[in-house]
C-alpha cells in the first residue's frame, strides 16, 4: 500500500488531507491502495487566528469529526527529522520515536513566533500563537481577575505591532473587561516608528483612529531589554509594571524547514511551484506557513490562512494525482484582501496588494465575522460529502463588503 504522510493539522494540512482523500474517492479503484495518515502534536485542528479572541470555546475541532469520515488516519506526535533521501519522517509520542515510510509528503507544519534571547521573556511572556497558548493567557486574565489589586495587575504589554499585535491589543479591552478587570491599561509596543509598519501608508490612519477609540496606548520605536513576574524594561529605560506580556513579534516557518536541502526565503519558507512541489526534493510537496509560491504571476503568498487553505486543498489534489500518474493542477489566486479586526471599534477591509481601504468600522466587523465563524470552518456536518465539497481545488471568491 502506498502511503501520503501530511505533517501538520492546521489550516494548510487539515484540507491537504481531506483533499487527498477527496481525490482517491475520485480516481475510484485506482486510489484504493493509498493510505492517508496525518500527524500532528494535537489531536484537534486549530482555528489559529481566532486565539486572541475574547470567545475561544469553538477554536479548536476534534480530528476524529474531520477525517475519520473521509477515511484518513491521524496520529499524535512531534516531528523530530525528515528524511528526504530514504523517504521517512521521525516522530515522537510519549517519550517513543518511530519512523515512518512515504510514498509522498505534504509538509505543513506551519509557522511559530520566534522568541529571542531576552531576559524573562522565555519565563513570563504569554503568546497567542497556539490554542494552548491562548488557554493559558484567558487562564492568567481570569486569575487575575480575582486577584488583589497589585502593581501592573491591571496593565497589559502586547510586543509587536503587526497583524496579530494589533487585534490582540485592540481585542483586549474586552478581554479585560471579560475578566472583571476593570480599569484596565493596554500599551502596544513596536520597534518601528509606526503601527502596521508592514500594512502600509492607506491603511494606518484606520489603525491609529481605532487604537485611539480603544485607549491602547502605543510605544513606538522601542524594544524590550528584559522582564520579569512584575514588569518590563525598555530600551528608552522606562519600566512598566505589568503582570501580562504578550509577545507576537514576527512569524517563522517550522524549524525544520532549515534541515531540509532546500532554498528557503527571508521568513524561513520552503519555496514552491504552483503545484505545490518542493524544487529540487522528489516526492515531496509543501503548502500553508511554511512554502512560499508565487500565485498571480507577481506575489508570493503571505503567512494567513487565506492562502493556507488553497495551498493545502491542491497540494492534497495534487499529492494523489502525481501518485496516480495523473494531470497535477497549478494554483493561481487573483485576489489579495486584508481583513484587520479592531476589537469592539470595528474593524479594517482592504484589497488588493496596496490595501486599498474599502470598508471600515461596523460594516467591516461583519465581514471579519463571516471570515471568523464561518468562511475559514470546515463543515462540521460529519457527512464526507460536504468535507470533500470543502475541498475541491478551487479559491473561494473574495470574502463580501457589507
Amino acid at each position: 500500500m502506498a502511503r501520503v504522510v501530511v505533517l501538520g493539522a492546521g489550516f494548510a494540512g487539515l484540507w491537504a488531507a481531506i483533499g487527498a482523500a477527496r481525490k482517491r474517492d475520485e480516481i475510484g479503484a485506482a486510489g484504493s491502495d493509498i493510505e492517508i495518515l496525518v500527524i500532528d502534536r494535537n489531536p484537534y485542528h486549530n482555528i489559529r487566528v481566532r486565539n486572541y479572541e475574547v470567545d475561544l470555546s469553538e477554536v479548536a475541532l476534534p480530528l476524529s469529526q474531520l477525517l475519520d469520515p473521509v477515511g484518513v488516519g491521524h496520529r499524535l506526535g512531534d516531528v523530530e527529522a525528515i528524511d528526504v533521501a530514504k523517504g521517512s519522517v521521525t516522530i515522537t509520542a510519549n517519550g517513543t520515536s518511530e519512523n515512518l515510510d512515504y510514498d509522498r509528503l505534504v509538509l505543513a507544519l506551519g509557522s511559530e513566533v520566534p522568541r529571542p534571547d531576552i531576559p524573562g521573556l522565555g519565563e513570563h511572556a504569554f503568546d497567542v500563537d497556539t490554542y494552548a497558548a491562548a488557554l493559558r493567557l484567558e487562564n492568567h486574565l481570569t486569575t487575575l481577575g480575582r486577584s488583589a489589586p497589585a502593581p501592573g495587575r491591571t496593565t497589559v504589554v502586547v510586543v509587536g505591532a503587526g497583524f496579530t499585535g494589533i487585534e490582540a491589543a485592540a481585542e483586549m479591552p474586552s478581554r479585560l473587561a471579560r475578566a472583571g478587570i476593570a480599569g484596565g491599561r493596554v500599551i502596544l509596543i513596536d520597534p518601528n516608528p509606526v503601527v502596521g509598519a508592514t500594512i502600509g501608508e492607506r491603511a494606518r490612519p484606520v489603525i491609529n483612529e481605532a487604537l485611539a477609540a480603544l485607549d491602547v496606548e502605543t510605544h513606538l520605536g522601542v524594544r524590550i531589554e528584559a522582564m520579569d513576574a512584575a514588569s518590563v524594561r525598555l530600551s528608552s529605560r522606562e519600566v512598566i509594571p505589568t503582570q501580562t506580556v504578550i509577545w507576537c513579534a514576527g512569524m517563522r516557518a517550522s524549524p525544520l524547514t532549515a534541515t531540509l536541502p532546500v532554498e528557503r526565503d527571508r521568513l524561513g519558507r520552503i519555496l514552491v511551484d504552483p503545484f505545490m512541489r518542493v524544487a529540487d526534493l522528489a516526492h515531496v510537496f509543501a503548502a500553508g506557513d511554511v512554502a512560499s509560491s508565487v500565485v498571480d504571476g507577481l506575489h508570493p503568498t503571505v503567512m494567513s490562512c487565506q492562502f493556507a487553505r488553497p495551498m493545502g486543498r491542491f497540494a492534497g489534489h495534487n499529492v494523489i494525482a502525481d501518485l496516480a500518474g495523473q494531470p497535477m493542477l497549478p494554483l493561481r489566486i487573483d485576489w489579495y484582501v486584508t481583513v484587520l479586526d479592531l476589537g469592539s471599534w470595528g474593524a479594517l477591509y482592504t484589497e488588493g496588494w496596496d490595501r486599498e481601504v474599502r470598508t471600515t468600522g461596523a460594516a467591516a466587523k461583519a465581514t471579519k465575522q463571516i471570515i471568523n465563524h464561518q468562511r475559514i470552518y470546515p463543515p462540521l456536518t460529519g457527512k464526507k460529502e460536504d468535507l470533500f465539497a470543502a475541498a475541491a481545488p478551487t479559491v473561494q471568491a473574495p470574502p463580501p463588503r457589507k
